[in-house]
């Protein structure tokens, strides 16, 4: 699979995964969550929302900007696409770092939607390096 595919998938799976997140802010439900998590703690602290805005709103943008960087040919894209991708890395480190240290709980599709941010800044950068 070429890197733009999995760029692709992954982005959209992140996006599916925000797009859940955000329903369950406005609609004011419960998320799912497994034994080990305390979701429910994370996405009702003072930390779920960003100026007003659910962080979870903003991740669907990242994802929809990073899918979006997709179509555009060049170096334009595959550099606009690599620093998108590692600002939400960098935003999904903090997030992470929150959960740990400041609400001391931890949200499984937060780490989950964490991961695809790191996996795609790798595949990011691989696109970047191997156009030049």
């Amino acid at each position: 699979m070429s890197a733009r595919r999995a760029i692709a998938v992954l982005a959209a799976l992140g996006l599916a995964i925000s797009a859940y997140l955000v329903y369950v802010h406005y609609a004011d439900v419960k998320p799912l969550c497994t034994g080990f998590s305390d979701c429910v703690r994370v996405q009702s602290s003072d930390y779920s929302e960003w100026a007003g805005i659910p962080v979870a709103l903003i991740g669907a943008f990242g994802y929809l900007a990073i899918l979006a960087s997709l179509a555009v040919r060049g170096d334009a894209g595959r550099l606009g696409g690599a620093f998108l991708a590692f600002v939400g890395a960098g935003f999904s480190a903090y997030l992470t770092w929150t959960e740990a240290a400041r609400i001391e709980a931890f949200c499984q599709w937060c780490l989950v939607s964490a991961a695809l941010m790191v996996a795609l800044a790798v595949l990011a950068a691989r696109r970047v390096l191997d156009a030049g």
